[in-house]
């Protein structure tokens, strides 16, 4: 079973950069389990800031939905993050809250099977801009739920403020 480290926080709040340092501090040969799906040339920007910013000891998977088909026992994994990781469930079943929630859970339970040392970054939607359409509504209601699920079974539980980590959990 997976050790995890839940790092959560709102949009720009330091939860990736806080993260990567925790682990490059700890580990020696990190895998970054990367769930991002490019979407358009700012966000193809976004994802090469983050690159640049991670050392030649990190090795890079991408995997937008099936995280749990790879091999990661005894490994040392940085998921970032399940925000994109849960857009693209959400997207390939039409925007159905309830299949995505399910089919969430269930990869999530599979991939946290393994023995490995597992940071989790995420976005706390909830704390922000109420969204304005229907979709959004339903997208940040299936993150917060996933939020929680996660944050359940995380042997610890980071609130990203401004840059600075806040505990919430600690322990298990």
């Amino acid at each position: 079973m997976a050790q995890i480290t839940f790092i959560t926080g709102g949009q720009r709040s330091g939860k990736s950069s806080y993260a990567q340092k925790r682990v490059e501090e700890n580990f020696g040969t990190p895998i970054y389990l990367a769930t991002a799906h490019i979407w358009d040339e700012d966000f193809h920007n976004r994802v090469k800031r983050h690159q640049s910013d991670r050392g030649e000891q990190w090795t890079t998977i991408e995997e937008e939905i099936e995280i749990s088909k790879h091999d990661l026992v005894g490994k040392t994994v940085l998921l970032d993050c399940v925000t994109l990781w849960l857009t693209n469930i959400f997207y390939h079943n039409e925007n159905d809250v309830d299949s995505s929630l399910e089919i969430a859970k269930l990869e999530w339970d599979n991939f946290i099977n393994q023995d490995m040392d597992l940071f989790v970054v995420s976005n706390e939607l909830g704390m922000g801009i109420h969204p304005e359409n229907e979709i959004a509504r339903k997208f940040a209601d299936l993150q917060g739920w996933m939020n929680q699920y996660i944050a359940q079974n995380a042997n610890e539980v980071i609130l990203m403020v401004s840059g600075v980590p806040v505990q919430v959990k600690s322990g298990k």
